[in-house]
């Protein structure tokens, strides 16, 4: 017979490095508690890392710089995958994917359908924001972010630059969806957005 240990690190192996695991995810094989305790004595070997609480992994290796850990985003989706949650990265993560700031936010806000919370990775936070289902209802993942970019700026705020490299961004969208996702946005935002409907 095998182990529950066994079981899981036979699991996680079959997946591809830096793959995340949750703790539910072993449920088959052992009660939660024995579940946790052979996480904790693998993380103890070495054998996988702990992420975040309740998340683990077998970190992908750089031939330079060592294990890699997972990127903020890859957390935030495994979660919104685990909890059939929609997210929607807003703020300085949304200004940082549409290239209109280079600074890399410490703590990435997420507003969420699914249950708010904070998720700890050393220095770093994943904040999870309960929302309304009018501001996770952008269908284009472009013009989602172009919204919340917009409203992080503000109105008297954003410059003819930063309306440029929306509506650059905004080309690569899909146009259905994007004509979809002006209709979510206050006035002043779908006036810029309109600009990028060929």
């Amino acid at each position: 017979m095998k182990s529950i240990e066994e079981k899981i690190f036979t699991k996680i192996k079959k997946a591809r490095r830096g793959t995340l695991f949750f703790t539910d995810d072993f449920l088959s094989f052992g009660t939660a508690k024995s579940v946790s305790k052979s996480l904790e004595r693998m993380v103890a070997e070495d054998k996988i890392s702990r992420v975040a609480r309740g998340i683990y992994a077998r970190l992908e290796i750089h031939p330079v710089l060592g294990e890699l850990a997972p990127s903020t985003e890859a957390i935030a989706e495994a979660i919104s995958k685990r909890d059939k949650a929609r997210i929607m990265p807003t703020g300085a993560l949304a200004l940082n994917a549409l290239g209109l700031s280079t600074q890399v936010p410490m703590n990435v806000v997420y507003l969420t359908d699914g249950s708010p919370r904070t998720i700890n990775l050393g220095k770093r936070k994943i904040i999870f924001k309960k929302a309304s289902p009018k501001n996770l209802s952008a269908i284009g993942r472009i013009s989602g972010l172009a919204i919340q970019a917009l409203k992080t700026i503000g109105r008297d705020n954003v410059t003819e630059e930063e309306i440029q490299i929306i509506l650059k961004q905004l080309e690569k969208e899909d146009q259905y969806r994007l004509e979809h996702d002006i209709l979510l946005a206050p006035e002043w935002i779908r006036k810029i957005m309109r600009q990028a409907i060929k």
